[in-house]
């Protein structure tokens, strides 16, 4: 079942129990969705790959706005964008925890023979694609840089 097809399915749902939070969440999916086939060179369809990462962006935005919020005392905005992250990352595969990532990125560092921190760009191309929808890249970037100073 396509991404698109499980959200409108969920909306029908939501709107007959009324539930308000996941409607939210569920509707900015499908504005993004429909905004990436509207794109040129869509044809009106996008791949699976293309579906994680609109699922990836709308966290990411997400979480900086959260982030705003909280530090700006609006608690009431802050709970919205932590329930609609709740909504959105429910489509997303499980995140690897940090001690995951290093073990995925030691690997990579062996693979690829970086020697050190000029070698960060080698190690981060592997494993952006390796770890794609399972990792945070600023995760995969911090536990990278720490790896290869050490």
């Amino acid at each position: 079942m396509s991404l698109e097809t499980e959200v409108m399915s969920l909306m029908k749902d939501a709107m007959k129990t009324k539930d308000e939070v996941l409607l939210r969440g569920l509707r900015a999916i499908k504005a993004e969705i429909i905004k990436a086939k509207t794109e040129p060179g869509a044809n009106g369809e996008i791949s699976a790959d293309t579906e994680m990462k609109l699922l990836q962006k709308l966290v990411k935005s997400r979480k900086d706005s959260l982030a705003i919020y909280e530090q700006q005392n609006r608690p009431d905005l802050a709970t919205k964008e932590a329930e609609e992250i709740a909504v959105i990352e429910k489509f997303l595969p499980a995140q690897m925890s940090e001690e995951a990532v290093k073990t995925a990125l030691q690997a990579i560092i062996a693979q690829v023979g970086a020697a050190g921190p000029q070698d960060l760009g080698k190690v981060m191309g592997v494993a952006t694609k390796q770890l794609a929808g399972q990792a945070d890249g600023k995760l995969i970037s911090a536990v990278a840089k720490t790896l290869l100073t050490a």
